[in-house]
């Protein structure tokens, strides 16, 4: 029986095409599967639309910014209306830049080149290795995680009252957890940060692909996210938001596209003078395909309706929960508690298992792609898990042998491609895996755990 009631609310959409839909893989225990990817948190399958606005695109592929050329021009053109697109996205304002990079750790890598001198930087503890770790050459505060977002509130303006000196400060922030899916009280952190003289980039890698994101309504000063968690193929990011720091900052690359004039000196050296636009950060041949790829995504998201995207999303949250409810032996990782509102990431641990064994059996199994580990935010998991934060843990399956209690969790997440067989499939492997053992026999081999081919369980 489905998990699932028949939705009479018209604002619930179905779920969006996406590439490899129909991929099947094989068990281990014989024949094939339809894949269920449930790790949409690593990376999000591409969407259908995105795939197919690329590749009609392709032929006319041409250097941006470079050539008088009509494939030149062409590309030119589609590259800068896509930064028009994504600005239209995230609610940018009139005086907002948005500039295009690698992903969300190359964006909040690039703020952090951009710092001023003196700068301080206040960040959570809970975050994401991509926006825990770029602030190494500032004077860092590292926050411990609040347990509720009025305490994450409150945390945050003690630690802005009291720095010293009072000089320029930045808070970095996530949007939406990637180990729980918890929203973050990101508006009232903004009034917080400014309240107290300081600015506020958000880390929305998580928070783009479900919800809505918007750079002005938030009060945010910086949002930056990435084009694969998105729907988009991999390698684009980007980073929106304030252009004073950026402008006056020395480029984040040097080389063609961010200079405007270069010239030799008399005594043998070069002077630069380097771009006041987003081009200041953007030297060297683009990644137009990957740009226009994110446009397409911002774009399909759009017209699909955020409001109906994230009704169908929360039936889903709430279906998973309700399921993983019916076994005892599951433990869902919470920051905030049962009540925060979330997207679709769920982190969880079962009583007996190794993580690392629970993931690979339902691979290997049922066919369902899921991420075992500390997902990138090894201090938050380690918080989560109630460990000691010198105790060994790390991603993959190191030392643990299969059965034995690991120092890492499983996590599922889906969003607008997951159709409601995936999430069924899911909670059924839960409770078979649970109740009957897994079929096979695994081993760890160079930090995974894997099927041992041949050797079939007893059961």
């Amino acid at each position: 029986m489905s998990v699932f009631t028949a939705a009479t609310d018209q604002s619930i959409c179905a779920p969006l095409p996406v590439l490899g839909k129909d991929v099947t893989v094989p068990l281990v225990t014989g024949g094939e599967v339809t894949y269920a990817a449930l790790d949409y948190a690593a990376s999000a399958p591409a969407l259908q639309r995105v795939w197919d606005d690329v590749a009609a695109y392709a032929p006319y592929y041409g250097s941006v910014h470079r050539g008088a050329g009509y494939l030149s021009q062409l590309s030119t053109d589609l590259f800068e209306s896509s930064r028009e697109t994504v600005a239209e996205f995230l609610g940018c304002r009139a005086d907002d830049q948005v500039i295009f990079t690698r992903s969300t750790t190359d964006s909040l890598n690039l703020l952090a080149a951009a710092l001023p001198a003196d700068c301080q930087v206040f960040v959570f503890e809970t975050e994401h290795h991509a926006s825990l770790l770029p602030w190494r050459d500032a004077r860092v505060t590292y926050l411990n995680a609040p347990r509720t977002p009025g305490e994450a509130v409150q945390t945050l303006e003690r630690a802005l009252a009291d720095r010293d000196p009072y000089g320029p400060a930045l808070v970095c922030v996530t949007g939406a957890s990637n180990v729980t899916g918890e929203l973050w009280p990101v508006r009232e952190l903004a009034a917080a940060a400014h309240a107290h003289g300081a600015r506020i980039v958000l880390d929305a890698a998580q928070l783009a692909p479900h919800h809505p994101v918007d750079i002005a309504e938030l009060d945010v000063d910086w949002v930056a996210f990435s084009g694969h968690k998105l729907y988009a193929p991999f390698g684009s990011g980007v980073l929106a938001g304030r252009s004073d720091w950026l402008r006056d900052a020395e480029p984040y690359l040097a080389g063609g596209g961010a200079s405007r004039k270069v010239a030799r000196r008399t005594d043998g050296g070069v002077d630069v003078e380097w771009h006041t636009t987003a081009a200041r950060h953007e030297a060297g041949s683009p990644n137009v395909i990957g740009v226009y790829s994110i446009a397409s995504a911002c774009k399909a998201l759009t017209e699909a309706g955020f409001d109906s995207l994230v009704a169908r999303e929360q039936q889903l949250v709430t279906a998973v929960r309700a399921g993983l409810a019916e076994v005892p032996e599951v433990k869902v990782l919470s920051l905030f508690g049962d009540d925060a509102p979330r997207v679709g990431v769920i982190s969880f641990v079962v009583e007996g298992w190794n993580s690392s064994h629970f993931a690979a059996a339902l691979s290997a199994e049922y066919g369902i792609g899921v991420r075992d580990g500390l997902f990138c935010a090894h201090p938050l998991v380690r918080t989560l898990l109630g460990s000691d934060p010198q105790d060994v843990g790390e991603c993959g399956a190191p030392e643990a042998e299969p059965g034995q209690k690991s120092l890492n969790a499983i996590r599922v997440s889906f969003g607008a491609g997951t159709p409601d067989e995936h999430i069924e499939r899911f909670l059924l492997a839960v409770k078979e895996l649970v109740s009957q053992g897994a079929q096979w026999k695994y081993r760890t081999e160079e930090g995974r755990c894997v099927p041992d081919r041949g050797t079939a369980a007893q059961v």
